[in-house]
């Protein structure tokens, strides 16, 4: 249904205090304003621009949607003696083998037991949405690729198609193959809200990083 944009389009009598209310206090961008009042987004800047308004940068606008932005994950509040044995746990994983800056949560290890224990905690402890879960496998060039994504898909239990293109190499010393039987995965999520909460909580449990 197209919008009946006369009554602003014409007059350009938008209400101001609203105008400030929406965009200002409640930190909508000028696009959510002008669908609250049933006009343009361009008729909302020149009002603003008119009126001596001023209009947030673009860093600005991204930070503010960020912040207003749900978590897509939900930590659980309730743990059990097991439940907080195995954050402390996973977070010292995290403390040692974890990306600490950037806009992802991601933890690196050939050990599928260091992996398949903070998959655990970000499963059970940060309620994670498993579709945002994304593996990443390095291996070398003679071991089996598909043999070698069997076997992650099975210990992370995460679905093959949740794996992103590999990275295999092709310079190497046959012994240091034995180091990985395996290969090595990093198993990351991609929320800068999560890499904030392990950061903040193991600063609370060890310390400041």
């Amino acid at each position: 249904m197209r919008r009946n944009f006369v009554k602003y389009s014409v007059s350009m009598n938008l209400p101001t205090d609203e105008i400030k209310k929406l965009y200002y206090e409640e930190g909508l961008s000028a696009r959510k304003v002008s669908e609250h009042l049933d006009t343009t987004v361009w008729q909302v800047i020149k009002f603003m621009k008119r009126n001596n308004m001023p209009l947030r940068n673009q860093a600005e606008t991204h930070r503010i949607a960020y912040a207003a932005a749900p978590p897509s994950f939900n930590v659980r509040s309730a743990l059990t003696k097991r439940g907080k044995n195995l954050k402390i746990a996973g977070l010292m994983l995290y403390l040692g083998e974890g990306a600490k800056s950037g806009n992802t949560a991601d933890l690196a290890n050939s050990n599928p037991l260091v992996i398949s224990l903070f998959i655990k905690m970000l499963r059970q402890v940060y309620g994670i949405d498993e579709k945002r879960l994304r593996v990443y496998l390095y291996c070398y060039a003679n071991q089996n690729l598909e043999d070698l994504i069997e076997y992650w898909s099975k210990v992370v239990k995460i679905d093959k198609s949740q794996f992103t293109k590999p990275y295999v190499r092709r310079d190497f010393l046959i012994d240091k193959q034995d180091k990985m039987p395996y290969g090595l995965i990093h198993v990351r999520y991609s929320d800068k809200k999560l890499l904030a909460k392990l950061i903040e909580d193991i600063n609370e449990v060890f310390g400041e990083i």
